[in-house]
Parts: structure tokens; sequence; C-alpha cells
């Protein structure tokens, strides 16, 4: 799958905050070889201020990041995708839209921090940790020989990906 610059779509349920987070590390973590979205089956319409501080933190231009619905990318005239992401439990198990070009998908499910209760600074670690995860995730597929694998090997490997465990310690907790 030889390609000068490859389309990633993550989705989620609300597209709030782990897509978000995702689009913004394999953007920044990528170094230009991938252009990155996020969607939701269901967008809330806004984006965590949590998710946001995180994005923060890798450089990525948070100005234009919006909650939206996974139906923008089914559209004639949308980029079309190389792999699609889902992050979330609840939307691997929705019904998605057809893909043009039928892209390599996978399921990379992380908790919810959207969901975490408390204090700002027990929320912010939730999301604090979550990030991480994605990072690890994400960092794997950056650095996955993408110009000399064929369609089923990435696949393979993109749902080995899912499939390994990630760090769950917080040492800011």
């Amino acid at each position: 799958m030889s390609k000068e610059t490859y389309n990633v779509l993550f989705l989620c349920t609300g597209n709030t905050s782990r897509s978000i987070m995702a689009e913004a590390l394999l953007a920044t973590m990528g170094k230009g070889r991938f252009k990155t979205f996020s969607a939701g089956s269901q967008p809330s319409g806004t984006v965590n201020p949590f998710a946001i501080e995180q994005v923060k933190k890798t450089g990525y231009d948070v100005s234009n990041l919006r909650s939206k619905n996974w139906d923008e990318f089914a559209v004639e005239g949308a980029p079309q995708m190389d792999f699609i992401v889902t992050v979330c439990d609840q939307a691997a198990g929705e019904v998605c839209p057809i893909w043009p070009g039928h892209p390599v998908s996978a399921h990379w499910g992380f908790q919810d921090p959207a969901a975490a209760e408390g204090t700002d600074a027990e929320k912010r670690a939730v999301f604090e940790r979550v990030f991480r995860q994605i990072m690890q995730r994400v960092n794997s597929f950056a650095n996955l020989p993408l110009n000399v694998l064929n369609k089923t090997a990435i696949q393979q490997e993109m749902k080995k990906i899912g499939d390994t465990p990630v760090e769950e310690s917080n040492e800011h907790a």
C-alpha cells in the first residue's frame, strides 16, 4: 500500500474526546504522512475542554476542531479514507456508512474520559491517562512500514495494535 499521504478517520459516538485526541496525535506524530479526521455517529456538537487541553500539548491547531457527524465523510466529494479506526466500543458496534474505496478498518477501544466523574483534577487525570494510551497505539501505527506492507498485512497489524493492552497506571492520580 504505497502512497505519499494516507487519509485516516477516527470514529467515536460523540466525537468529543477520544477521536479528537487520536486525530491530533496521528497528525503530529505522523510527520506529514497522514491527513487525519475525526467524526461521530451521534456528535454532541462540542469538543470536551479537557480533550482540547490534551490536544494543545501536541502543537496541533485546535481552532478547527469540532464535533461532526461521520456522514460528512461518506458523501461524494469527501476525502477518500485509507484507514478507519473506531476508538470507542459503542461506535464499533454500530452500523457504519459504506466508505468509498473500502478502507482498512480497525477497532482500538479506550475508556471514555468524558464519562469521568469527580473534581476537575480527577477528570483531567483520566484524560491524561487515555491520551497516553491513544498515543501508544497511534505511535505503533505511525511507525508501520505502510509503503511495503500489503493491505492484508496492514489489516493484521492494525488489529494487533488494537488487541495490545495499553498502559493503565496513572502516576498523577
